[in-house]
């Protein structure tokens, strides 16, 4: 089990990993995130159920890293956490009107968002890797 210090380090490493998956999966795919927009955007079912999802994946992030704001990390995955569960409740209540938000923050830029996704994604892999003393 890890110790209580080292959760918001493991939960950046496991986002780190996630960013790198979905931003290579676009690379390789170009168009493949404006398509998930487009399926959300569609089945009001789907939405509902990512909805459900990320506001309990946010909440599960939130409640089980701890609260030190001496510790950078430790806040900022606190944040995520949040947003994840903002993001929920903003697709359960008004799910139609945040993908349209969605649609034309994406635009054509998926390319773009992917690179800011890969980014993420080393920086937290990296954060998380030296927080957890494995470099």
């Amino acid at each position: 089990m890890a110790d209580a210090t080292d959760i918001p380090a493991w939960i950046a490493l496991f986002i780190g990993l996630y960013s790198l998956a979905a931003a290579v999966g676009e690379f390789r795919m170009p168009g493949t995130w404006a398509a998930m927009v487009e399926d959300l955007a569609q089945r009001p079912g789907l939405r509902f159920l990512t909805g459900v999802f990320v506001l309990s994946l946010g909440a599960a992030i939130y409640l089980v890293t701890p609260w030190r704001p001496g510790d950078r990390l430790a806040v900022a995955v606190s944040v995520v956490g949040g947003v994840c569960v903002a993001e929920g409740l903003l697709l359960l209540a008004a799910g139609d009107r945040f993908m349209d938000f969605a649609r034309r923050l994406m635009g054509r830029g998926s390319t773009a968002w992917a690179g800011f996704a890969a980014l993420f994604g080393a920086a937290a892999l990296l954060t998380a890797l030296s927080r957890l003393q494995t470099l």
